[in-house]
């Protein structure tokens, strides 16, 4: 389970498109609280912090506390906006954290021991991911940072679903429990066949230069002959 995080924020008494610019003109990015039986709270958060956030992996399932002015309030991230082109952060919307709530979030899947699994290690085989994130119901200061499921003794052919997998206490999975996370496949042909691809082009390449040399070998004799 995450820390919660401490996220230093402003009030704005403004909203609207306007005053969302104005806000990125100083360097923060406007974002809002919600539910928890309470009104909408307009806030301002600083944009280098908030980007670092992001980028860093696990934003949407952090539970933070926001300092609005001496008004702290334990939220946690459930969507933003980025801008299309240069990927800045434009607006964060946070969702109230209250006891007894829960929230579906999406944690990534960790594959551990691959080492121990013979499918892989000793035949080749390649561990093929269906599911990267599993959608997970949990209290907000519960969610675990990643879920992680056991390679050992794995062998090729083998599927890995929900069933296998141990969730914490209090965490539930919102798919099927029939849900193939992932499977051991067995080796292909792919890599022989780009392997002989790229020796055929060599050849190729190394064909032509060859001729290019015999023809200016032929040039320079004619030449001579001149």
């Amino acid at each position: 389970m995450s820390a919660v995080k401490p996220l230093e924020a402003v009030a704005r008494d403004r909203v609207g498109k306007g005053a969302a610019r104005a806000v990125r003109r100083q360097g923060q990015i406007p974002a809002v609280i919600y539910g928890g039986g309470q009104a909408p709270q307009a806030i301002a958060i600083d944009l280098i912090r908030t980007r670092t956030l992001i980028y860093a992996g696990g934003f949407k399932t952090t539970v933070f506390e926001v300092d609005a002015g001496g008004r702290k309030t334990r939220v946690i991230p459930r969507d933003f906006q980025l801008d299309p082109v240069n990927g800045t952060p434009l607006h964060v919307d946070f969702l109230r954290v209250v006891a007894g709530q829960t929230v579906t979030v999406e944690v990534p899947v960790h594959f551990v021991h691959e080492d121990a699994a013979p499918g892989i290690k000793q035949k080749g085989g390649t561990l093929n991911i269906v599911l990267h994130t599993l959608a997970l119901t949990v209290a907000p200061d519960q969610i675990p940072d990643a879920i992680e499921v056991d390679l050992t003794g794995r062998q090729i052919g083998d599927a890995i679903h929900m069933t296998d997998v141990t969730l914490p206490a209090g965490v539930t999975y919102t798919g099927e429990a029939t849900d193939t996370v992932a499977n051991i496949v067995p080796p292909t042909v792919l890599g022989a066949e780009v392997e002989a691809e790229e020796a055929a082009i060599a050849e190729a390449q190394s064909a032509e230069s060859a001729e290019e040399k015999a023809e200016g070998d032929d040039a320079g004799e004619t030449k001579t002959e001149a």
